[in-house]
């Protein structure tokens, strides 16, 4: 069971880290800022500013250069290599810095799926709310004319929303676009140029090359079919307002907007401008205040917003009607008053019939010929219930024979006869004259055999005048359409337009296009779409295409799923698709072994990885079962703490439910052993309670039994341990032998332990004494006198010493320690002075014997150069140079030197022994 519980915890940690992970790949731009950062550094190192190395290595390719004939060669290619990595570093940094610029546009324009819900809901939404709010706050704004506005503003937030109906994608925020000035819809400049292009050249194709080009042959919107003319196909971008070209991209603004004042003027037409920002869609209704009266011109004028400047007071109009007898009795309003509605008996035009009809038509016309005589008095009037006189008998009067050739003059009670001339009128061919003679009703068919051609005009055949020719020949000629044959007989030219049915997918993948048959692409597709949550209380309309690639709202209401575990209601939590998250709340379910409740959140379903799974031999083999599988684990062990005693009666530790019983606290078990010295140093460990043990502390039989030696600390200076085990109360004195060393340190001493631990200062300087003499030495060089004692010897030498004048000639031997004291010194005498005065002289004499020498040589170098500046010939040297002769001294000083100093030396001797 705890296996399971590690498998569940190590799948969630797994699932986390994959969820955390995930997102990092969105960070690539960091990745690549980052490397680019480090070429840059790098190359730039080594690129603009010189580093000592490529100076050391410049000058040295230059003094290369300059010794060698080559020298110039490698220079030039050192600096080429140079220039050519220069240039290579600066082509890979422009083309990382437009890497990374555009990755940063596509990342901040992107139209993706993810982006913008939230934000819309947040602080853009609550702007375009507050924005459109101030247009109803007073006088009776109308709220149904701005839905139309804030459906476009919304759409050009909410990021996915705004599609092009031509190619079925999302609009891009650095898309060139162009709106449509009737619906407004927006459209990508490259895919209306496309269709209006299209659109004119389907048109103007059937003409001939005389017509092409001499009329301007209009294009239509592919979601309204508002026609605009050549000239008005869209070429450049412009923002929405149509003031700047190519508007900039700006994220705190609408996209596609330039952030001016829209400008535009209403409509319909009212004088004012647009206040709004440039936006998407049409302008909302004036919101200008203007002072009007209703449309009755009664009430007084108030001010109301321009857009709903025409209104009414509710009280009766009160304008005669069109019958002159009544008044309009509607509440005010606007337009011409609604005909009288009430219901009168009024006359028929001819009079003969009364009837009940509306007061607002009074003149109306029975079903009844009029039967009035006619001035001829022999016939009636036949018109039907009519205004005004009857007017002539048409019988009266000239009248022409029924050729219509000769004219009689008859009572209109008479017929005209006819005349006996042939009839002459052209038949119904065109083409014959009837060969009859004057009669009465028309004339018969043309029976003259023809020539005729048919009506294709590929076959003639000989046949009746009246009969006409259509031959069986089918048409070949393709129809508008260009896809399908005329296929009618005996076509004349004229083939009628194609009457099939399209049926093409529309770019919207679901439903074909219900037009007849056509040329050119299809008008988009004009069903929209509801894409809903999963309650379907949510919902956003798209175009049809859209709902594959669009996002399900999110949906603020409650999922009202039921629970897949053990309890009775879920956790709380929005509308979504999927299976619901797994359950969180206790599990609460009674543990049988105890009976507390389970505190784990619920594991009805938890995710297990399986183990023993096939595994696939490469990336091509699919597995067949999947890595983790959802069931339900067992309760784990119960956690409720519960206080328990430890076996060595430390500490009461709370234990988890399902660990109760004995447990050690891994602690010393501490308790006094007999020795009274020692404690137990078992792990806590059970004690069998004697009641001879009086106590916690206490050791028993289970504790270990002290084996080790007395450890107590023994009398200062005693360096033996005691001899005893491990034992209560005082140890035994101390009697081995200790080896001491006497003050002197010459002489090794065996005294009783006990008694130097027992003694005082004065009684161990008396063991400590060897009773020798000191063998130290005083200050003066001289061996103390004392017997072997502690600390410095005294200083009281007597001992005798010799003592010299300073010419050391005179001794005397006087007492060592008033020689220290410096209370007698020696004296030079008169025959001391006398031989150093006889020294000094002979020193003297020596110094200046040695300056006169050293005079002469000068001399002689002085002018031995003199004699050579003369120019005197090499051979003639010898001839000029000046004989110098050499004293005896100069000979023979480094002799006579040394024995002088060896006699005067005797001689001191014998002067200073001969007066001691």
């Amino acid at each position: 069971m705890e296996a399971s519980w590690r498998q569940v915890a190590g799948g969630r940690g797994r699932a986390r880290g994959r969820a955390t992970a995930a997102p990092s790949s969105g960070n690539g731009i960091h990745l690549r800022g980052a490397g680019g950062g480090r070429e840059k550094g790098s190359a730039g190192a080594a690129g603009p500013g010189p580093s000592p190395r490529g100076a050391a290595t410049s000058a040295a390719a230059g003094s290369s250069a300059r010794r060698s004939p080559a020298g110039s060669e490698a220079l030039q290619t050192y600096v080429a290599s140079e220039l050519m990595s220069q240039r290579k570093f600066e082509e890979i940094k422009k083309a990382n810095q437009a890497a990374a610029k555009k990755l940063v546009e596509e990342h901040f324009n992107s139209s993706s799926e993810e982006e913008g819900d939230e934000d819309f809901e947040g602080k853009r939404g609550k702007i375009v709310a507050n924005t459109f709010t101030s247009y109803t706050t007073q006088t009776d704004g109308d709220m149904c004319e701005l839905e139309r506005t804030r459906q476009y503003v919304h759409e050009a937030f909410q990021a996915g929303a705004m599609t092009c109906l031509i190619c079925i994608a999302s609009v891009k925020r650095n898309q060139a676009v162009w709106s449509c000035s009737g619906c407004f819809c927006i459209f990508h400049m490259p895919c209306i140029q496309k269709w209006a292009k299209d659109s004119q050249f389907l048109v103007s194709s059937p003409l001939t090359d005389d017509d092409f080009g001499k009329r301007d042959y209009p294009w239509p919107c592919p979601k309204c079919r508002f026609e605009y003319k050549r000239s008005d196909t869209p070429s450049r971008y412009y923002c929405y307002c149509g003031k700047v070209e190519d508007p900039p991209l700006d994220p705190w603004l609408v996209p596609h907007s330039c952030g001016q004042v829209c400008e535009r003027e209403f409509k319909p037409p009212c004088g004012h401008k647009c206040l709004l920002l440039c936006h998407p869609g049409p302008c909302p209704p004036c919101p200008k205040m203007v002072t009007t009266t209703c449309y009755c011109k009664k009430a007084k004028p108030v001010p109301r917003r321009c857009s709903a400047k025409e209104w009414a007071c509710q009280l009766p109009c009160g304008r005669k009607l069109l019958c002159g007898q009544h008044k309009c009795e509607n509440p005010c309003h606007a337009g011409n008053c609604l005909p009288c509605p009430r219901v009168s008996r009024q006359k028929c035009v001819c009079g003969k019939q009364v009837a009940e009809r509306s007061c607002a038509s009074p003149l109306w016309h029975c079903d009844q010929v009029c039967g009035k005589t006619l001035p001829c008095g022999n016939h009636t009037c036949e018109q039907v219930c009519h205004v005004g006189a009857c007017g002539e008998c048409p019988r009266s009067g000239k009248r022409f024979c029924p050729c219509q050739k000769s004219k009689f003059s008859l009572p209109c009670t008479e017929d005209v006869p006819t005349c006996g001339d042939s009839c002459d009128k052209v038949l119904e061919c065109g083409i014959h004259r009837c060969s009859q003679r004057c009669h009465r009703g028309p004339c018969e068919t043309c029976r003259q055999e023809v020539e005729k051609h048919c009506r294709c005009g590929k076959h003639t055949k000989r046949m009746p005048c009246h009969k006409p020719y259509l031959c069986e020949t089918k048409c070949v000629k393709m129809r508008d359409c260009q896809k399908h044959q005329c296929r009618r007989k005996c076509c004349p030219g004229n083939c009628p337009p194609c009457d099939q049915n399209c049926g093409r997918t529309l770019g919207c993948r679901n439903h074909k296009c219900p037009s007849v048959c056509h040329r050119g692409s299809c008008y988009p597709c004009p069903e929209t779409v509801d894409v809903k949550c999963n309650c379907g209380n949510t919902k956003v309309t798209v175009p049809c295409g859209r709902e594959r690639t669009t996002r399900p709202p999110k949906c603020k209401e409650q999922c009202s799923r039921p629970p897949t575990c053990h309890h009775t209601s879920q956790e709380k939590h929005r509308c979504h698709f999927g299976s619901c998250p797994p359950c969180h709340q206790p599990c609460q379910k009674v543990l049988e072994k105890c009976g507390h409740l389970c505190p784990a959140p619920c594991h009805d379903q938890a995710l297990i990885k399986q183990t023993g799974r096939h595994q696939p031999t490469g990336p091509w083999e699919q597995p067949l079962e999947p890595e983790f599988i959802q069931t339900a684990l067992p309760c784990p062990p119960c956690q409720v703490p519960i206080p328990t005693e430890c076996l060595g009666k430390h500490e009461v530790s709370p234990l988890p439910c399902y660990a109760i019983g004995p447990y050690s606290c891994k602690r010393v078990c501490g308790r006094t052993l007999g020795c009274q010295n020692h404690t137990c140093m078992k792990e806590c460990h059970k004690v069998t309670e004697i009641d001879t043990c009086v106590g916690k502390n206490k050791a028993g039989p289970e504790c270990l039994q002290c084996e080790e030696g007395c450890s107590k600390s023994r009398p200062l200076g005693c360096p033996h341990p005691c001899v005893l085990p491990c034992h209560p109360g005082e140890c035994p004195p101390c009697v081995q032998m200790l080896r001491i060393k006497c003050h002197c340190k010459i002489t090794s001493l065996y005294v009783e332990c006990r008694k130097i631990t027992k003694a005082d200062v004065n009684e161990k300087n008396l063991l400590s004494c060897c009773k020798n003499q000191c063998p130290k030495e005083l200050p003066c060089g001289h061996r103390c006198k004392e017997m072997c004692h502690p600390g410095e010897c005294p200083f009281n030498c007597n001992q005798k010493v010799k003592l010299r004048c300073p010419c050391k000639r005179i001794k005397k031997e006087l007492q060592c320690n008033k020689v220290r004291e410096n209370q007698i010194s020696i004296e030079c005498d008169t025959t001391c002075k006398e031989m150093k005065r006889k020294a000094s002289e002979i020193k003297e004499a020596e110094a200046k014997a040695a300056l006169e020498e050293e005079k002469r040589r000068q001399q002689a170098e002085l002018e031995a150069f003199e004699n050579r500046l003369k120019g005197r010939r090499k051979k003639n040297k010898k001839k000029d140079e000046v004989a110098v002769e050499l004293t005896l001294w100069q000979k023979y000083k480094y002799y006579l030197l040394p024995a002088c100093t060896v006699v005067v030396l005797v001689f001191a001797w014998y002067i200073v022994h001969d007066v001691a």
